[in-house]
């Protein structure tokens, strides 16, 4: 009787099919059941040939550019360690407010400024056009000897002085209108000199005189409003104070001024020519 040996000489279940080493490996039954193909990956998935495949190997291969040190360089601080202020800094934002403006949208001002320009024009040029007259006597002027008369009769108590301002009003910002230069204060003194103007006329006789002949107070009314529009809505661009916050969006401060040139009107009034000019005009009679 022989005994079975229980040596097993090919303890693995997978055997090669066919001569080729790379062909897919069959399972051998050990009649213990069929086993899962993950029990031997080889058997579902050809054998990769690393030699036979373009592998990067070197730090030329994989990109790495000389300027990128390695770990064991950053971390020794070395040579070759990265250096990060190489990187620009952010572009610092515009200082410049006509850029800013036009970034944020506010280019859109269709015909606004030139309608400004002309409107500085013909109010500064009326106003020019008067101080010249008591200036120099230019365009049938009386001049200084003659504006000094003029208002003397007219019942102001200081007439030299009296007519230096004026003129220096109508001059100074007639032209500052005209330039759009520093013009919330140029607009301020038409004002006050046209509001005095305005007065003195409506004073001459009682009632209200708006178009009564000669004391009619309709051209003064007209230029002071101008000048208080002007004021409260700025030059605009075509002006040389184009880059002045008050030329395209003024604010509480122009009202400030409105208010002050008023105040300088009435005052001028009430020490140099005295008297209330709404004489006959009811409630301020």
């Amino acid at each position: 009787m022989t005994e079975k040996s229980n040596d097993n000489t090919d303890p693995t279940p997978w055997q090669a099919r066919g001569s080729d080493a790379t062909a897919e490996l069959a399972p051998v039954s050990t009649g213990r059941g069929v086993g899962s193909p993950y029990d031997a990956p080889t058997g579902q998935f050809p054998r990769v040939d690393l030699e036979a495949k373009d592998v990067p190997r070197t730090d030329d291969e994989l990109g790495i550019g000389p300027d990128v040190p390695t770990t064991a360089q950053a971390a020794s601080g070395g040579q070759g360690s990265y250096s990060y202020a190489s990187i620009p800094p952010a572009a610092n934002p515009p200082n410049d407010t006509g850029r800013l403006r036009r970034r944020n949208g506010d280019e859109r001002r269709g015909t606004l400024d030139f309608g400004l320009f002309l409107l500085r024009l013909i109010v500064g040029a009326t106003f020019l056009y008067h101080g010249l007259q008591k200036l120099a006597g230019w365009f049938h002027g009386p001049g200084l000897d003659g504006t000094r008369d003029m208002m003397a009769g007219g019942g102001w108590d200081h007439p030299s002085q009296s007519a230096l301002l004026v003129t220096a009003g109508e001059v100074g910002g007639g032209v500052l209108l005209i330039l759009g230069l520093a013009t919330p204060l140029a607009a301020g003194a038409v004002l006050a000199v046209i509001l005095d103007a305005w007065a003195w006329k409506q004073g001459m006789i009682p009632g209200f005189q708006y178009k009564a002949g000669d004391s009619a107070v309709e051209s003064e009314s007209v230029l002071a409003g101008i000048a208080a529009v002007v004021i409260l809505t700025g030059p605009g661009r075509w002006s040389f104070d184009r880059n002045r916050k008050w030329a395209t969006r003024p604010g509480i401060g122009s009202f400030v001024v409105l208010l002050l040139a008023i105040a300088a009107a009435v005052a001028a009034y009430w020490f140099l020519h005295g008297g209330n000019p709404l004489v006959g005009v009811k409630p301020f009679d």
